[in-house]
């Protein structure tokens, strides 16, 4: 059984990974994962707990808000290991069948 610690400190890695595969919104983030909106913004925000920068930005003559999340350093988290352990990350952030 996956912690409530355990699994927001993987949902931080996989939604890094992400960022860092190619440019995505929040909108894109939400269709990808199927996460509650607030939840990837929360996550995105607490990046920095475990010392990986993550900056929104905004596109050039955009509306408000209108831009994509880019990862500019991994800090101390190695993207390779992050990487190699995908699906056991995503496993550990399924639904569990109690929740569904």
């Amino acid at each position: 059984m996956v912690s409530k610690q355990q699994k927001a400190f993987y949902r931080k890695l996989y939604l890094s990974w992400l960022v860092a595969q190619q440019e995505h919104s929040l909108t894109s983030l939400v269709v990808l994962t199927a996460m509650p909106r607030r939840t990837i913004q929360d996550t995105l925000a607490d990046l920095s707990d475990i010392g990986i920068d993550c900056q929104f930005v905004q596109r050039e003559g955009g509306r408000h808000n209108e831009g994509y999340y880019q990862l500019c350093s991994w800090g101390p988290i190695n993207p390779t290991w992050v990487e190699e352990h995908l699906p056991e990350l995503l496993q550990a952030l399924a639904p569990s069948d109690a929740q569904q």
